[in-house]
């Protein structure tokens, strides 16, 4: 199944800043400045199909599945949607037909993207009551030209703070848990000087006048 068209452009950033400098940071969580978001804004979902379990209020999204809030796009294989047909408080996020929603997991290829950033991972959460959005299983943040990868992301949407966390060491007789690791790309990098004739004093020769 071919991926839809923000999928794509989702995945084409995360091949961004492969000639940088590369940082192993420590296993704790790495914070930075992330994106802050409305979660009142209405979501629209689409995808291949759909199926709806209305005594679970559970509705499912397979194949492409889209889900855009404003300028923020969760996209993923697979969207499980659990929702709140009572009366919509005031603000709340309502995907259509009266119906509130309250949570999003999100499964296989999963993609979070705004127009500053790019997050990507094996699962996902997105719990529109507490505006936070989890992402776990080989997580790659993408901010500019600046990359983050670790086990598990957490992106608070009203601070606009992300926290990348490393994986936990295994207690099953393994070796420790993978480091969070960063790749950072240096502003204001100057070009290499043109390479020119120099002279036998080290310094650069004069271009040679053309005879008339």
């Amino acid at each position: 199944m071919s991926p839809g068209p923000r999928v794509a452009r989702a995945r084409a950033g995360l091949r961004s800043g492969a000639a940088v400098l590369l940082a192993l940071l420590a296993g704790g969580p790495l914070a930075a400045q992330s994106l802050q978001h409305d979660s009142s804004l209405p979501i629209e979902i689409t995808a291949d199909s759909l199926e709806v379990l209305q005594e679970q209020q559970l509705a499912t999204f397979y194949g492409n599945v889209d889900a855009v809030q404003g300028d923020l796009v969760l996209s993923a294989d697979e969207l499980r949607v659990h929702y709140d047909s009572a009366a919509e408080p005031a603000g709340a996020a309502v995907a259509g037909g009266g119906r509130t929603i309250q949570r999003i997991e999100a499964e296989g290829n999963v993609f979070v993207t705004s127009p500053r950033e790019t997050a990507a991972g094996e699962v996902g959460v997105y719990d529109v009551a507490a505006n936070l959005i989890t992402l776990e299983g080989r997580v790659v943040l993408t901010q500019d030209d600046n990359v983050i990868k670790g086990e598990r992301l957490e992106v608070d949407l009203t601070s606009g703070r992300s926290q990348v966390f490393a994986a936990v060491p295994s207690n099953q007789g393994g070796g420790p848990g993978e480091r969070v690791r960063a790749i950072f790309t240096p502003q204001g990098e100057r070009p290499a000087p043109a390479a020119g004739p120099t002279s036998d004093a080290g310094g650069t020769a004069a271009a040679p006048v053309p005879s008339q």
